[in-house]
């Protein structure tokens, strides 16, 4: 029996050879192509998807109290910089503006009399001179013939005392010259002290009444709108916010072993969930945080106790967004993305090196109030100066 078997035995086990030899042969050609891959792209590129979309979240709160009268703009709602929002109710300011105008106009006109009373000033003193020379004059003729008799001792005297009285008047009116100066040197009506002031106060109401209104300080999409009409609001207190969706980047948690050959500059594929891998996004890593997550939770780890285990931190990097590719695909706020970074070129600062030379964000919905108050305040001015304008 055993002779009749060993023929068919040796044949199995060539066969076993041959396989065990090619799974071999497989597995070393696809270690080698696996190596082959990591040395040349693997290594040189870094993934994570603890990636999520991030944007400015533009807050909409007043800056005087009032009670709303009209919400223009809802939730989901696209509205443009400068576009009104809310309405509060403008009585109250408008009747403070008014109370300011009118304030305004009597102190331009107190300024004209005081300039008025200066110059009247001025003339009194060039009065009291006239009469003190007379008064000398008269003095000296009598003191003249004084000795031959022709003149009364008390006729001498009167004129005496009328010289006195004549410099005491001279040194009276200069002193309510003085005073006139103190309160109109350097200065003109409308630049006057006085007047400067109530124009502040006119500004402040004006801007008070203005911002009755509020708009909307950028461009973008309305969230968490809460406030409600007949609602009595105080400044500060958040109305609804803007999202600007064409502004939005990515903020990707890499594990601090991932970050040894990270750049700033260095480009980046994105994929997001709500599209899929279908739709590729490309960026560029703008900045690494300065702290890991933990560092600025709101209850930051304690690591000095018995039973610390570690834990592999991670550290945001900032990565901004193809605004062509943001506008084709648009994106939303918090959602997930995938990232790959490449780390070929490493030419790049690991951290920004120069602060900026221009603001990061502005806007220009606020800049016009300033421009109507001083128009209208100059207007006032002009109306109450008068005939008498100097």
């Amino acid at each position: 029996m055993s002779a009749q078997n060993t023929p068919t035995a040796a044949p199995n086990n060539g066969r076993r050879k041959q396989l065990l030899t090619r799974l071999a042969a497989a597995f070393a050609v696809a270690g080698l192509a696996y190596g082959a891959w990591w040395a040349l792209v693997a290594r040189h590129h870094e993934h994570t998807d603890n990636a999520y979309v991030g944007g400015n979240l533009v807050q909409v709160t007043p800056q005087t109290s009032g009670t709303v009268l009209a919400i223009q703009a809802d939730d989901t709602d696209f509205v443009q910089a400068g576009q009104p929002l809310v309405s509060l109710d403008p009585a109250d300011a408008r009747v403070a503006l008014e109370q300011a105008e009118a304030d305004l106009a009597q102190q331009v006109r107190q300024a004209r009399n005081l300039f008025a009373g200066r110059s009247a000033a001025a003339a009194q003193v060039a009065l009291r001179e006239a009469e003190l020379r007379r008064a000398e004059d008269d003095l000296k003729r009598r003191q003249a013939v004084a000795d031959s008799g022709a003149v009364a001792k008390e006729e001498l005297e009167h004129a005496a005392a009328a010289t006195h009285t004549a410099a005491a008047a001279l040194a009276t009116a200069k002193e309510q010259l003085a005073a006139s100066d103190a309160l109109t040197e350097g200065t003109t009506p409308e630049h006057h002290p006085s007047v400067e002031r109530a124009a502040a106060r006119v500004r402040e109401a004006h801007l008070a009444m203005t911002r009755a209104m509020l708009p909307a300080p950028v461009s973008g999409y309305v969230a968490k709108r809460s406030v409600q009409v007949g609602q009595r609001i105080q400044p500060g207190t958040p109305l609804m916010a803007i999202v600007p969706l064409d502004g939005l980047w990515v903020e990707a948690n890499f594990k601090e072993s991932q970050l040894a050959h990270m750049r700033i500059g260095q480009p980046v594929k994105l994929h997001a969930d709500v599209y899929g891998s279908s739709v590729e996004y490309h960026g560029k890593v703008a900045g690494l945080g300065a702290g890991t997550g933990g560092v600025f939770s709101l209850l930051p780890a304690q690591n000095a106790t018995g039973n610390w285990i570690k834990v592999v931190q991670r550290v945001p990097v900032r990565i901004t967004l193809d605004p062509k590719e943001l506008a084709e695909h648009p994106l939303r706020l918090g959602l997930s993305m995938l990232t790959e970074v490449d780390l070929s070129d490493e030419s790049g600062p690991v951290l920004g090196t120069a602060p900026r030379s221009e603001p990061a964000y502005q806007t220009q919905a606020f800049g016009v109030e300033d421009k109507a108050a001083e128009q209208r305040i100059a207007r006032i001015i002009a109306a109450n100066l008068g005939k008498g304008r100097s």
